[in-house]
């Protein structure tokens, strides 16, 4: 089952990721896909704190989520968040591998 993924506002964008959990999530996704399983320990909250952000983030369009067997992955879906980090500084593994955005 899927859940309907709708474009979100800038404004809704910065609320998504305005929170320290959230915003910590979404950093260590733009490195890259990763299960559900990891992110609790990545983020240092409990899996309970980063299943509530996790919906938070999809529900917001920040988010795209694939079933892989009985695991979840995650990954960035709205690429806006790509060029919010690298305004704040923030560099992913592609950026740093000059790959992503630097490319354009």
């Amino acid at each position: 089952m899927f859940m309907k993924l709708k474009p979100c506002s800038e404004n809704d964008l910065f609320k998504a990721i305005g929170d320290r959990t959230r915003y910590n999530i979404v950093l260590i996704l733009l490195d890259g896909e990763r299960c559900a399983c990891e992110l609790p320990k990545l983020v240092k909250r409990a899996q309970p704190t980063v299943s509530l952000q996790l919906k938070y983030l999809l529900e917001a369009g920040v988010l795209a989520s694939r079933r892989q067997g009985k695991k979840i992955i995650y990954s960035v879906r709205d690429k806006r968040v790509q060029y919010i980090f690298k305004a704040l500084g923030h560099k992913c593994m592609l950026c740093m591998k000059k790959r992503c955005c630097q490319a354009e």
